[in-house]
């Protein structure tokens, strides 16, 4: 083939050096994570990746651990008398009465949503020791690493979601 002035092959299309250089792996300045596109979409997992993972998601688990404790402590274990210190046997008013009942109910929401998170981290922890970390369990297609870094606990690709939300707003 010839090689023109612009670097191109005499049949128009770049050089595999030139292509190479293109999916060149790019380390995430956040995670540390390497993240190479090919079309458009990030390339498998490494070793070292998943160990990352791993990593965000014991950490993550280790502070929502921490958050749900101490809100089953402040939702079960303290009145308003308590929390505020009075000792006195006065009456409460019924309107104090119903603002604690409703940040106890909040709390206790609050409560069931770190521990379903809990639930799904703990799941993705067995993904990695079962070795399919980062493949959609709907689709066995891989799950792209942007998703992974905003989401480690994702059990499903983006294109998988997004077909469901789909084909939830039709019905």
């Amino acid at each position: 083939m010839k090689m023109n002035s612009g670097g191109r092959s005499g049949n128009g299309h770049k050089s595999a050096s030139k292509m190479e250089n293109s999916h060149a792996p790019q380390k995430d300045h956040v995670t540390g994570i390497q993240v190479t596109r090919v079309n458009g979409s990030d390339s498998r997992l490494s070793q070292e990746d998943i160990e990352r993972f791993r990593e965000i998601l014991l950490s993550k688990r280790q502070q929502l651990i921490g958050d749900v404790d101490h809100m089953k402590d402040e939702a079960l274990h303290e009145s308003r008398k308590d929390a505020a210190g009075d000792l006195s046997s006065m009456p409460i008013h019924m309107a104090d009465i119903g603002s604690d009942n409703f940040e106890q109910e909040f709390t206790l929401d609050l409560i069931q949503n770190e521990q379903t998170l809990l639930k799904e981290i703990d799941e993705a922890l067995q993904r990695i020791d079962k070795g399919t970390y980062g493949i959609c369990i709907a689709t066995g297609k891989p799950i792209g690493k942007a998703r992974l870094k905003l989401k480690p606990w994702a059990k499903y690709s983006i294109e998988y979601v997004r077909r469901m939300e789909k084909g939830q707003e039709s019905k």
